[in-house]
């Protein structure tokens, strides 16, 4: 009999490459997974590994294996699903990952609900990046969590996971505000908008997130590619630098809270899409529907479902300006653009 918890190892491997990569992240060492593995190959009866050099690959017996895992380990989720259904009462720990404008703007909401509903249960967040959150998935280090992607750079599919949509953000490029009388950029393309700040500096999130990839592939769907300037994660931060003049962005609708009067926004036909990302199988399982109920709950009605959103029929240029009482108010030129 194939044990489940080697048919585990195997699968790590088939992701992750390197036996050390699967020691590290199921917090093994690596002899003990060399070991179980070995183990596995004898309950097979054939060779599921091959070394190339420091790394090894999976024999077509040890991929076709890889295959039946997800099966297995799926129908393990949905039987452990039923059982917590027929619990009484949810209870316990929920591991939950979150990228930060998720954390800040939709997930306290989501867990007063939730407080409110399941109060025996505790959500744990962790935030994570996307990027991240297939392996901490499957490693078993979260239990569900939020993750986008956006037009340029679309999601890959993970073996062993399943997404549902929650909302879609519209994606605006952040200038420097221009000066009274400068002629507007709404009206105009994506491409054209972009190429109007070629020669400038660019503010981009940290190499390796899909925030600096999608910059990247939009300016150079565009025609073009960012001089790079700054390299910063927090929109917030990105806003700051952007009104100080050291730069141009792309940042999501989410990210544009309290904007600088100094700062110029103008929508582009892009979007951010956000899902609920959990383990095939794990969908029923009463913590994880209750969180995606309360989460679908928490999102703002001025935002997409995040299938519909689509492409905006107008052109969006907004500049904040500051009021004599100190506060910030959005004005709004809208035009028709060419495509209507």
């Amino acid at each position: 009999m194939l044990d489940v918890r080697r048919l585990r190892l195997l699968r790590e491997l088939a992701r992750r490459g390197t036996i050390a990569a699967v020691a590290e992240a199921l917090a093994f060492s690596p002899s003990a997974v060399s070991q179980q593995l070995g183990v596995l190959e004898r309950e097979a009866g054939l060779p599921l590994l091959e070394r190339t050099g420091r790394r090894v690959r999976l024999t077509p017996a040890g991929e076709d294996l890889v295959q039946h895992a997800e099966a297995v380990l799926e129908r393990l989720e949905r039987a452990e699903a039923d059982l917590a259904e027929a619990r009484t009462g949810l209870a316990g720990a929920l591991r939950v990952g979150s990228f930060p404008t998720a954390t800040r703007a939709i997930v306290p909401a989501a867990l007063i609900t939730l407080a409110r509903r399941h109060p025996r249960l505790e959500p744990m967040v962790c935030e994570t990046d996307p990027a991240a959150v297939a392996h901490a998935l499957r490693a078993g280090d979260l239990d569900v969590a939020l993750v986008h992607e956006y037009d340029f750079v679309p999601a890959p599919r993970e073996p062993g996971l399943t997404t549902e949509p929650l909302y879609g953000e519209a994606m605006y490029l952040a200038a420097p505000a221009a000066p009274a009388g400068t002629p507007e950029e709404a009206g105009r393309d994506q491409g054209a908008v972009l190429r109007t700040h070629a020669e400038a500096p660019w503010i981009t999130a940290t190499p390796g997130t899909l925030c600096h990839a999608m910059t990247v592939r939009a300016c150079q769907a565009a025609g073009f590619t960012p001089r790079v300037r700054h390299q910063v994660d927090e929109f917030a931060t990105v806003l700051a630098l952007v009104a100080a003049g050291q730069g141009v962005a792309v940042v999501p609708q989410l990210g544009i809270t309290g904007a600088d009067h100094a700062v110029g926004l103008t929508r582009l036909l892009m979007e951010r899409r956000t899902q609920l990302a959990f383990r095939s199988g794990a969908g029923a399982h009463p913590a994880v529907a209750a969180f995606g109920a309360a989460l679908r709950a928490a999102v703002p009605p001025e935002l997409g479902s995040g299938t519909d959103l689509g492409e905006p029929s107008r052109s969006v240029t907004s500049v904040f300006d500051r009021k004599e009482t100190g506060s910030f108010e959005t004005a709004y030129a809208l035009s028709v653009d060419d495509r209507n």
